[in-house]
Parts: structure tokens; sequence; C-alpha cells
């Protein structure tokens, strides 16, 4: 190994591997099959799972953030809840966000919404990364596993609509004969197309690791 290699291995990932990791090669849905509860729930259309990614992204960057910034302030005892408090904020701000934008939006997320408290995604990067990196790696991070989130979801929703009603973002695909799948729509549908996207994720990556 050349001395070059052998530094930049010292130096640890670079900057863009922070970011592409989340997008492909830790990919919190397809790889690492994190927050199903709205993977699941709300692509049963593009505009719901789209808004959705959105939402948990925003979240995501911006906690990773405040939990990197202030990771030598937070005391070990209560990290978990300070962690769920910073989370639960920007949460809130999400969810008044989207009301305001679109009433109808709102009422198609529900509760998931204030799930992302929850989601184990957002909780396991402030615990396992932010806190432990500088606030431009952990914003990094959080940009990746977000668009990475984004992008599941949209693949998700983008196939349970255009097989369910026909349509993607409420336009007409398909010609009028086309006799929708409904089951698409419905929470099996939900389950049958993760299944899917995984088997055609990973597929794809062994079929690339043994080329």
């Amino acid at each position: 190994m050349t001395p070059t290699k052998i530094a930049d291995l010292k130096a640890g990932p670079s900057s863009t591997d922070e970011f592409i990791k989340g997008l492909w090669r830790e990919n919190p849905v397809f790889v690492q099959v994190l927050g199903m509860c709205p993977v699941l729930a709300v692509s049963n259309s593009a505009i719901n799972a789209l808004a959705m990614g959105l939402a948990t992204a925003f979240v995501l960057i911006m906690s990773n953030i405040l939990v990197s910034s202030l990771r030598n302030f937070i005391p070990k005892q209560v990290r978990i809840a300070s962690y769920i408090l910073i989370i639960a904020t920007f949460v809130t701000i999400v969810d008044y966000a989207i009301q305001a934008i679109s009433v109808d939006l709102h009422k198609n997320l529900g509760a998931f919404i204030s799930l992302i408290v929850v989601n184990c995604l957002i909780l396991s990067r402030a615990e396992a990364f932010a806190s432990k990196n500088t606030m431009g790696k952990s914003a990094l991070d959080a940009l990746g596993m977000g668009l990475g989130f984004v992008f599941a979801l949209f693949c998700l929703g983008a196939v349970r609509e255009i097989l369910g009603n026909g349509s993607i973002f409420g336009y007409i695909v398909f010609p009028e004969a086309f006799q929708e799948w409904i089951i698409m729509i419905l929470p099996a549908g939900g389950f049958f197309t993760l299944a899917l996207w995984l088997f055609l994720f990973n597929n794809y990556k062994l079929k690339k690791a043994k080329a």
C-alpha cells in the first residue's frame, strides 16, 4: 500500500463519501431498512411520498447540525432526551409549514408528520454520527441520508400511483382502457412495492460486486 493510500485511510472518508453513502451505499430504506412506518403508510402517491421525504430530510439536516454544534455541551446522561427535544422542535416547524402550504396535503400525511420525532433514521444519525463529528460532516451526512430517503419514498410513491391510479402527480399517464391495480394504493401495495424495490436494489448491488 502506497504512502498516499495510507494517508487517505488515516484521514477517513472524504466529504463526497459522506454525502454519497446515504444516497446509495447506505441508503436508509433500501439498505438499512429504516423508517418503514412512513415509507409504507404515505407512499400511496408520489406527492405524499415526496412531501414526507422532504419533511424528514429537513428535520434530519437541521437536527444533525444542531446536535453536532452542541455535542460538547450536552451531558451524556441526557443526550437521548436532548436529541428528541431538538428533533421535536424541527418537526413542529415542519408540521406548521405543511399546514400553511396545503391543508389537504397535511390531512393526507396525518399523524405521520408528528411521528417523524421517533423516526429511527433521524435519532440514529444524531447518536451515531452528529454527536461525534463536526458540523460540516454532520450536515453532509444528513443531506445524503435525507436525499436517499426522499429518493426511496419517491420510487415507492411513483410506482404505486402509476399502477394504482394510472397517474403521476395527478397527471394521467395511461389511456382510459387501463385497468388500475387498486391493491397498489392499499396497505398491501406498499409491502409489494417495497419488496420489489429491495429485490431490484440488492440484485443490482450483487451483480456489481461480482463484476
